[in-house]
């Protein structure tokens, strides 16, 4: 048995799994930050990351972690009725609860406490997960055009049409709007529910972002601050 270590935690606007985006790079215009545990805040770590423009994250799937596996999941973009196997999915269900994703690297700074510090965008994690390792993203062997991506293919251009108004889109800083309306083009309801009528909520920067989907659109109609 090899034990991993925790390396760093993320730290990002999401306190909650709902309105996360399925996918890393999706939201282009999240920002995130990458703060290390004490014992891997030597800047020598990170001696000539900036040289790169995006980093592979490797981090845990902290709120899905269970005892037991099952060799099939449903992938909520498939209607929530369709079964596919686990390794055929990025699923968090797993025998590992592992995360992948890819991100780009803003900026590497080093800050007087914390020692290096990684700004990111793209990024499809929870507050405070954990992250136990990162790796160069290297164009010339991790970027395959001509790749096929199975039955994500048949999804991966979906996106709703955001009804946003102007004077709700306001109460948000003006640095999360455009990522506000990233997240809700994504559709975060989970894919079997579609009940016009229903309410839906995602917190988001410190708001709660009410919304209803009817049809290909959904409206927001109310952003609270929450406490």
């Amino acid at each position: 048995m090899i034990e991993l270590k925790m390396i760093a935690r993320i730290r990002s606007d999401f306190k909650e799994k709902f309105g996360i985006p399925r996918q890393s790079g999706l939201v282009p215009s999240l920002k995130a930050q990458v703060v290390f545990e004490p014992e891997y805040r030597d800047p020598n770590a990170v001696k000539g990351l900036e040289g790169y423009s995006h980093i592979w994250l490797v981090w845990l799937f902290s709120e899905a972690v269970r005892d037991t596996w099952s060799p099939t999941v449903i992938p909520p973009r498939l209607g929530g009725r369709k079964h596919m196997g686990v390794f055929a999915t990025r699923s968090p269900f797993r025998p590992n609860p592992l995360g992948l994703s890819c991100v780009k690297l803003e900026k590497v700074e080093i800050d007087p406490r914390l020692g290096p510090v990684l700004t990111v965008s793209g990024a499809d994690l929870l507050d405070n997960t954990p992250i136990y390792d990162i790796k160069p993203y290297l164009p010339y062997t991790d970027s395959h055009p001509d790749a096929v991506g199975g039955f994500a293919d048949e999804v991966a251009d979906y996106r709703l049409e955001v009804d946003f108004p102007e004077e709700l889109l306001k109460i948000l800083p003006e640095d999360k709007r455009e990522a506000a309306i990233g997240i809700l083009q994504q559709d975060p309801r989970p894919s079997y529910q579609n009940d016009p009528e229903r309410r839906y909520g995602t917190a988001f920067a410190g708001f709660d972002i009410r919304f209803h989907v009817r049809g290909n659109i959904l409206s927001v109609c109310e952003v609270v601050r929450l406490s």
